[in-house]
């Protein structure tokens, strides 16, 4: 068998680790008080009429000879993630149904 192995002290090895500054991920409540505090200056959300319009821009996806069945594939799954967008925004009142373009 072999002997103990010793451990490696945190100040042998160098520097120090040092503490890094926490940032609030969220924001804070003065900074947020500004914009649509009373829901004035919130945009609506216009539902989109193509989902896949502009991944689909990007080309066709790279899998070789799979290319039309996984464009299906993501149609499919924008046009769900789409649909729950607006479900969302209609939840909050924030759906524009305006016919304006």
């Amino acid at each position: 068998m072999s002997g103990q192995r010793r451990r490696k002290s945190a100040a042998r090895g160098g520097k120090a680790k040092q503490q890094v500054p926490t940032r609030d991920f969220w924001g804070t409540a003065s900074a947020d008080a500004g914009a649509g505090a009373d829901g004035d200056d919130v945009e609506l959300i216009r539902p989109s009429t193509d989902a896949a319009a502009m991944v689909r821009s990007l080309g066709a996806p790279p899998l070789a000879g799979r290319e039309v069945i996984a464009e299906h594939y993501f149609a499919a799954v924008y046009d769900k993630a789409a649909a729950l967008a607006v479900a969302l925004a209609a939840t909050a009142d924030l759906l524009d149904l305006s016919d304006e373009v």
